[in-house]
């Protein structure tokens, strides 16, 4: 299958929920660059708070990208990304599958708060899946979209 998933993960804790800690986090990308020569596959970027943001890439194959991608009658079907039984807030009702033509990509946005088993402390990612079906451009993500699905809920 023709696909680029780029999984651009952010996680915090309370001490980015505000003031310049949260602008910092805030300016976080929620897109990059792909690798050269990267086809098809799974480019994930994790930016954590104890790292600055600094963001940490990695590129794998797409045997798990954090959602299912099929292709059904020459349409690329994304289906919404996993979310954790342990985050917050719940997620009863999920937006339905989307489905992409060649050459179309699609943003969606997620986000979880997390509840420290030890401590109790509160912990937060927003997770951004930038899906294109068919090959890829460098900059492909960092234009518009050509769908996009934001789940992002209000997380206290």
């Amino acid at each position: 299958m023709d696909a680029v998933v780029q999984r651009v993960s952010t996680s915090w804790t309370k001490k980015s929920r505000g003031g310049s800690e949260a602008a910092r986090r805030n300016a976080a990308p929620t897109a990059f660059l792909l690798p050269p020569g990267l086809r098809s596959g799974l480019h994930e970027v994790a930016m954590l708070e104890s790292e600055s943001f600094e963001p940490r890439t990695q590129v794998r194959d797409l045997s798990e990208p954090g959602t299912i991608l099929r292709e059904v009658d020459g349409l690329l079907r994304v289906d919404p990304p996993e979310v954790s039984m342990f985050s917050m807030p719940r997620r009863d009702r999920r937006p339905p599958a989307v489905r992409l033509a060649l050459g179309q990509w699609l943003q969606w946005h997620v986000n979880h708060r997390f509840v420290g088993r030890c401590e109790g402390a509160w912990s937060y990612r927003l997770e951004t899946f930038n899906i294109l079906y068919g090959a890829a451009m460098p900059d492909v993500f960092l234009g518009v979209p050509s769908r996009r699905v934001d789940e992002r809920r209000h997380l206290r």
